[in-house]
């Protein structure tokens, strides 16, 4: 079964879309929220917020505890 990217619905903060992200990859959830605002920071962060919000709309919502 092909691995799908889902938002995630048991460690979000806002969206899910970074800890979505973080599952997809298997890397720790916090990496993936430094390195966002990392780069919302080097790109000004409206670029990045505008990703994000996209990505929020995109991404499917995976089902609650659907993942260990």
């Amino acid at each position: 079964m092909a691995k799908r990217l889902f938002r995630s619905a048991n460690q979000k903060m806002l969206g899910g879309v970074c800890a979505g992200l973080a599952e997809y990859l298997d890397i720790d959830v916090s990496i993936v929220r430094l390195l966002w605002v990392g780069l919302a920071l080097v790109t000004a962060v409206l670029p990045m917020t505008f990703f994000y919000i996209i990505a929020w709309i995109v991404i499917p919502m995976a089902m609650p505890n659907s993942q260990a």
